[in-house]
C-alpha cells in the first residue's frame, strides 16, 4: 500500500471492487472463469490482503451467478493456496503464498504472450535530443535553487479560494459548469482585453485570445496546425528546450541563432525561416532583455521575408530594476507575431492556465484545433481566474511577489559575488540566475556532486543545440528557495566549487 493511501480507512477499500467479467457464453465453466478473474485481482493488488473476500452471498448476488458456483470458485482457489479460510471470519488472501509466486509490488504477468509495444509505438521525432531534468523531491533538500517553480506560501489561498468559491455561485455558476465546446470563458476573455493585456501595451479583441492550458499547450497548438517536414523555425541558441521539442516533434528543422548580452542576434535575413520563436523579455535561459532596436529590427525582416515571430512572454512581470519593455506584440506593424502569455508562472505552476493574442483567423483554427484535443479548459477555473483579476487579487499578489523575488535576487547575487570565484553577469529580472562558469568545469559533475551537499542546481548543457561543448554553464532558480537558504547554500555550492577545482 503506498503512504498516501494509508491516509483512507479500511472501509474504503472494501467499497473499492473492481469489475469481474464472467461469460455464459464461453466454453469455460462459469466457476472457472470466476476463479481466473479473482486470482487476476489478488495477484495484480487489486484486492487488499488484509480484507475478507466478498462473501458467496455478496457475490452471487452482485454477478448474477449461484451460490454453488461461487463456492466452486473459491474452493479451488482454497486448494491452489491462493487464498486461506479464517473460522468464523471468511475467505482472506494467502499473502505468504503470494509472495512466492511474484516479487512483492510486481504486477500480475498478463495472460498470454508480452506484447511487443515497440510495434505499436511510433519513435518519436525528438527521442535523441536532450530535455530538462527536474529532481523529483527538489522540495526535501535545504537548498533548491530550481527554475520553473514557486515557493507555495506566497500563492494567494485566501483570495483564490474566495475566486472558487464564488465562481459556484449564479450567475457565474452556468459558465463554471457549462459544456463551451471550443468557446472561452466570456468573462475571463474581456478582463483580459480590458486589465491584464494594456499593461503589456497590447490591445486586442475577443476574437483575438484564445485560453490555453498554459504556454505549452499553446506551443503546441500551433507546432500542429503550422509546421511541417517543410517548416525551418529559428530558435534561440541557448533556448527553451521543451519548445525545440514540441517543434521537431511536428517534423520542423530548427535553425539556431546565437543570443548575446542583447538577447537574440538577429540573422541578416529570413531567407528559409518560416517562424521564429524567441523570449525577449527576460530570455530563457540567460534573462536577458531583447534591445529596442532588435526589437525592430526582427520585426522589420520577418515581416519583409512572410515569416512569423512567436513571443513567449512567460514572466515579463519579474524586472527588479528599470521600467518592463513593451512586448514585440505591442509594437506597430506586429500583426505577424503570435503572442503568449501566463497567468501561472508567478501564481503556481500547477494551475496551468495560459493565453493566446493573434489575429482572428489564426485564433478561429487553433481554436478548432483544441476542441479535437481537449474541447476545452475547464470553466470553473477560468472563471475563478476573471473572478481574481476583477477582485484587485491579481494585481496585489503580482506587487508582493515582485518584492520578495527582488529580495531574493539581492540576497542571491551578493552571495555569488562573496562565494563564487569569478565574475557573474546577472541581469535585473527573471527568476533564475544563469551562470557560465570556467572553460574547465564540468557542471554536469557540478550538478552531482552539489547534491550530495543538499544543494539542488540545474545544468545548464541541454539547452545548447550542442550540449557536449558548453557543460560549464548551470542555472540557479530562487523563486522557491527560501530568502534566509540562499546565503549558506551559495556557501555550499561555493565549497564544492573549491573541492572540484581542486
Amino acid at each position: 500500500m503506498t503512504p498516501e493511501a494509508q491516509h483512507f480507512p479500511p472501509a474504503f477499500y472494501a467499497e473499492v471492487k473492481a469489475p469481474i467479467a464472467v461469460s455464459s457464453d464461453s466454453a469455460e465453466p462459469l466457476y472457472r472463469q470466476l476463479r481466473q478473474a479473482l486470482e487476476h485481482q489478488i495477484l495484480s493488488g487489486t484486492l487488499v490482503p488484509n480484507l475478507p473476500l466478498p462473501s458467496s452471498r455478496e457475490l452471487s448476488r452482485e454477478l448474477g451467478l449461484s451460490r454453488n458456483t461461487v463456492n466452486a470458485a473459491y474452493q479451488e482457489l482454497l486448494a491452489s493456496g491462493v487464498i486461506e479460510s479464517h473460522s468464523r471470519r471468511g475467505y482472506f488472501i494467502n499473502t505468504q503464498m503470494i509472495g512466492k509466486r511474484r516479487p512483492s509490488g510486481d504486477a500480475a504477468p498478463a495472460a498470454g504472450s508480452a506484447v511487443d509495444w515497440s510495434r505499436h509505438i511510433r519513435p518519436r521525432l525528438d527521442q535523441d535530443m536532450p530535455e530538462i531534468t527536474k529532481v523529483r523531491d527538489w522540495a526535501s533538500y535545504p537548498y533548491p535553487f530550481v527554475a520553473g517553480q514557486v515557493d507555495e506560501r506566497d500563492f494567494p489561498r485566501l483570495g483564490w479560494s474566495r475566486a472558487l468559491r464564488d465562481s459556484l455561485d449564479p450567475p457565474h455558476l452556468f459558465y463554471s459548469l457549462r459544456d463551451s465546446v471550443d468557446e472561452d470563458d466570456p468573462y475571463l476573455v474581456e478582463t483580459l482585453c480590458k486589465r491584464v493585456l494594456p499593461t503589456r501595451g497590447i490591445h486586442a479583441n475577443p476574437e483575438n485570445i484564445l485560453i490555453t492550458a498554459g504556454s505549452q499547450q499553446g506551443l503546441d497548438l500551433l507546432a500542429q496546425t503550422m509546421m511541417g517536414a517543410d517548416t525551418c523555425v529559428g530558435v534561440e541558441n541557448p533556448g527553451y528546450v521543451d519548445a525545440r521539442h514540441t517543434f521537431v516533434r511536428a517534423g520542423a528543422t530548427l535553425r539556431p541563432l546565437p543570443v548575446d548580452e542583447n538577447g537574440l542576434v538577429p540573422p541578416e535575413d529570413f531567407d528559409g525561416i518560416d517562424l521564429l520563436y524567441l523570449t525577449p523579455s527576460h530570455h530563457s535561459p540567460t534573462n536577458v532583455t531583447l534591445s529596442g532596436a532588435r526589437r525592430r529590427q526582427i520585426l522589420a525582416r520577418a515581416r519583409n521575408a512572410g515569416a512569423l515571430v512567436i513571443e513567449d512572454d512567460y514572466d515579463s512581470e519579474f524586472r527588479y530594476r528599470g521600467k518592463p519593455t513593451p512586448a514585440l506584440k505591442a509594437l506597430p506593424d506586429s500583426e505577424h507575431v503570435i503572442y503568449l502569455g501566463s497567468f501561472t508562472k508567478f501564481l503556481a505552476p500547477g494551475l496551468r492556465m495560459g493565453y493566446m493574442v493573434a489575429e482572428a483567423e489564426l485564433i478561429a483554427e487553433l481554436r478548432n484545433q483544441r476542441r479535437y484535443k481537449i474541447r476545452h479548459i475547464p470553466g470553473h477555473p477560468q472563471r475563478a481566474m476573471a473572478l481574481l483579476i476583477e477582485s484587485g487579487q491579481y494585481y496585489r499578489t503580482i506587487s508582493r511577489r515582485r518584492t520578495q523575488l527582488q529580495r531574493k535576487w539581492q540576497a542571491l547575487t551578493e552571495a555569488l559575488e562573496e562565494f563564487v570565484p569569478w565574475e557573474i553577469h546577472c541581469p535585473p529580472g527573471g527568476v533564475s540566475i544563469w551562470i557560465r562558469g570556467p572553460e574547465g568545469l564540468d557542471c554536469v559533475q557540478l550538478a552531482a556532486e552539489a547534491i550530495k551537499a543538499g544543494v539542488v542546481i540545474e545544468r545548464g548543457d541541454v539547452f545548447f543545440d550542442d550540449p557536449e561543448s558548453n557543460r560549464n554553464y548551470f542555472r540557479l532558480g530562487f523563486a522557491a528557495i527560501k530568502l534566509e537558504a540562499i546565503r549558506p547554500g551559495i556557501r555550499e555550492l561555493g565549497r564544492v566549487l573549491a573541492g572540484l577545482s581542486s
